[in-house]
C-alpha cells in the first residue's frame, strides 16, 4: 500500500520525487523502492519533517512508531490496516495529530477509494490536509473510526474481489472457446465499462442490472445460476470476514 500511495502521489504531481523521503530499515526493501523511484530519498532511519505517512504491515506498526518518536512530526497519516488511533497515540506521543485512513491499491493509477477518520487531537486543518493528500490519488470519504473496518472490508480489500471475478470470467471465456487474450480483453473492457456506467450514469447498480436483464434472456439465465450458487451471499460474507479481521488486528493482544 505504501508503494501504491507514493506512486500515486508522484503521478498526480501532488509531490515531487525530491520532496519525498521513504524510511525502511530493511536494505532489500530500500533497494526495491530506490529502483522504482530513483529520485526519492530512501533512508534507513527517520528524519525530521512536518508530516508523516505510516504505511507498514500491522505487525510492524509498534516498532515503526517507536522509531519515529524523536522527530517531532506535526501530523501523522496512518494507512496501517486495523490499527486504531488510540493504539497509534499510545505508540507515538501524547497529543499526536493522527488521521487514520484506509485507501486501496488503485492509488497507483489515481483511482483509489479512501476512508478517513480523525483522532481526538487532530484538528479540522489536519483532517483537510490528509484529505488533500488522499484526494490526489482518488476519492475520499469521512467516517467515524468505528466504521473504518467496514471500509477495509469493502473498498480496502475490494480490488482483490474484482480481480478474482476477472480471473473467473477470463477462464469462462476460454472454456467457451475464446482465445485467452481475446477473453482477457473482453473481460477487462466489460469491467471497465460497467464501472463507468455505475460512476457516470447516476443510476443504481440494481437499475443498471435490471436494464440489461431481459425476461427469459441470456443474462437472466446467467444471473439465475449466480444467485443459485450463492454469489451474492458470498460477497456479503467476504466483506464481513475482511472487516472482522481488521477489527481483530486492532484489539489489544
Amino acid at each position: 500500500m505504501g508503494s501504491a500511495l507514493l506512486g500515486g502521489l508522484l503521478r498526480s504531481g501532488w509531490a515531487a520525487q525530491g520532496d519525498c523521503v521513504v524510511v525502511d530499515r530493511r536494505p532489500e526493501v530500500r533497494e526495491v523502492i530506490q529502483d522504482r523511484f530513483p529520485d526519492v530519498k530512501v533512508l534507513s532511519e527517520a528524519v525530521p519533517a512536518e508530516a508523516l505517512v505510516v504505511a507498514v504491515k500491522p505487525a510492524d506498526a509498534q516498532v515503526a512508531c517507536a522509531a519515529l518518536q524523536a522527530n517531532g512530526y506535526q501530523r501523522v497519516l496512518s494507512v496501517v490496516a486495523g490499527v486504531t488511533i488510540s493504539r497509534l497515540e499510545e505508540w507515538l506521543w501524547p497529543g499526536a495529530a493522527i488521521v487514520r485512513a484506509m485507501p486501496n491499491t488503485p492509488a497507483l493509477l489515481g483511482t483509489s477509494a479512501s476512508a478517513v477518520a480523525a483522532g481526538g487531537s487532530a484538528t479540522e486543518e489536519d483532517l483537510e490536509w490528509a484529505e488533500t493528500v488522499l484526494s490526489s490519488i482518488g476519492v475520499v470519504v469521512r467516517l467515524p473510526e468505528r466504521l473504518l473496518d467496514a471500509a477495509t472490508g469493502l473498498s480496502g480489500s475490494g480490488p482483490a474481489y474484482v480481480f478474482l471475478v476477472a480471473e473467473a470470467l477470463v477462464e469462462a471465456g476460454v472454456l467457451e472457446g475464446l482465445d485467452r487474450e481475446v477473453s482477457r480483453v473482453l473481460t477487462v473492457q466489460t469491467i471497465l465499462g460497467a464501472a463507468r456506467m455505475l460512476a457516470e450514469s447516476g443510476e443504481s447498480a440494481e437499475t443498471l442490472r435490471a436494464a440489461v436483464t431481459s425476461p427469459g434472456g441470456t443474462t437472466a439465465a446467467a444471473l439465475r445460476v449466480l444467485e443459485s450458487r450463492g454469489v451474492r451471499a458470498a460477497f456479503l460474507d467476504a466483506v464481513s470476514a475482511s472487516a472482522a479481521k481488521s477489527r481483530s488486528i486492532g484489539m489489544p493482544s
